[in-house]
């Protein structure tokens, strides 16, 4: 089996147009969370979200479509044998709102799978991939398939494109499913009461070590291992005892060959909900323990990024390879039984080569990935 290695990344939140003042805004332990200026938000529970305040309705272009064209800027010329593959959950759906109030749009820019399209005419790459859209875990599966590709040598080089907007309508139905919080997100802590939403893309290129010789290019770390399993428990809740989780994570790490012991530290969904957070304590305790395991949620900070999310926490999850520091989880004051152990508003140093960073969503779907430090 080929090994899989990460050599570009990028990123584009509320705290910032790069990866590095994401970064960079977490050490400083910044929050992109605000009042919520895109749309109207007085017939909603919240008015909190964590939004990209230069990205503009355009009836011609989708939000999503503009935000993609950015992130991708980021990015160095990529072999044209490249395969695309996107991540996200509603696409372009404020066109359609756009439409429904009586404005002619871009009607293509609503179909959420003409984006990897869009993307690999953009770089001019010669293979068009495909759109994953498996609610909150979509860029984690984007990312476990772009890694399968490379494995088994269908692929030697993918690129991993995550995005999702907030829109109006995204908004308005978690207003209606009460799972947004009318504070900024509190993850893992004994007082959460929701999540908070935010804009946001990642841009991830994967390589083979053969492709990587040939472009004399080195990585920035390895995808060793991924798991996607579904709890088939609820259409929005998850499995109370994290089986679902726990099978995702299980694979993960047989596919990279460690104990969980060998794990040092956990990017965690950490939406702030009260049944998510307790599912993935509950997993994370029955699978690795608590001792000696850093672990936190970033969506305290840049709000939760829905598909996108996935692609941004394993981009950052190798800045805290490299740096061997999880950031603070914002918004962690009072932890909630189980947490203390493992999640801490303060910087948490580890020592270990391995990351493990998780996403789970919607239907019960639950992904999995470790990520290995760059070798010297």
């Amino acid at each position: 089996m080929n090994q899989v290695a990460v050599v570009h990344t990028g990123a584009i939140t509320a705290m910032g147009d790069d990866l590095e003042a994401l970064w960079q805004g977490l050490l400083d332990r910044e929050s992109a969370i605000t009042t919520a200026t895109r749309f109207a938000t007085d017939n909603y529970i919240s008015s909190c979200a964590a939004l990209i305040n230069d990205l503009v309705p355009d009836s011609k272009k989708a939000m999503v479509f503009q935000l993609a064209d950015r992130v991708m800027e980021q990015l160095p010329p990529l072999p044209r044998d490249t395969l695309v593959l996107t991540a996200s959950t509603k696409g372009g759906i404020d066109v359609l709102e756009t439409a429904r109030r009586g404005t002619e749009t871009s009607k293509e820019q609503l179909i959420i799978s003409s984006l990897p399209g869009y993307i690999a005419r953009r770089l001019g790459l010669a293979h068009q991939g495909i759109n994953i859209s498996a609610a909150c875990t979509s860029s984690t599966i984007a990312l476990a398939k772009a890694a399968a590709f490379i494995a088994s040598g269908r692929a030697s080089s993918v690129l991993v494109c995550a995005v999702d907007i907030i829109s109006e309508f995204v908004f308005s139905g978690f207003s209606a499913l009460k799972a947004m919080s009318s504070t900024p997100a509190r993850p893992f802590d004994s007082k959460r009461d929701g999540l908070t939403l935010g804009d946001g893309a990642a841009a991830l290129v994967l390589f083979s070590e053969e492709k990587m010789k040939k472009e004399g290019i080195e990585e920035k770390a390895l995808i060793t291992g991924w798991g996607i399993a579904n709890d088939a428990t609820h259409i929005t809740a998850p499995a109370r005892n994290g089986c679902g989780l726990k099978r995702a994570v299980s694979h993960a790490l047989a596919m990279a060959g460690i104990p969980p012991d060998r794990i040092g530290a956990v990017s965690t969904h950490g939406t702030g909900t009260v049944y998510n957070d307790a599912m993935e304590l509950t997993a994370l305790h029955s699978l690795c323990g608590s001792q000696g395991l850093a672990a936190g949620s970033v969506k305290g900070a840049i709000g939760h990024t829905l598909g996108a999310c996935g692609g941004i926490e394993a981009a950052l999850g190798i800045r805290m390879l490299d740096h061997q520091v999880v950031p603070g989880t914002p918004g962690f004051t009072s932890p909630e039984t189980g947490a203390g152990s493992m999640i801490s508003s303060r910087h948490q140093p580890f020592d270990s080569d391995h990351l493990l960073t998780t996403n789970s969503g919607f239907g019960g779907i639950n992904g999995a990935l470790v990520l290995q430090k760059r070798r010297r």
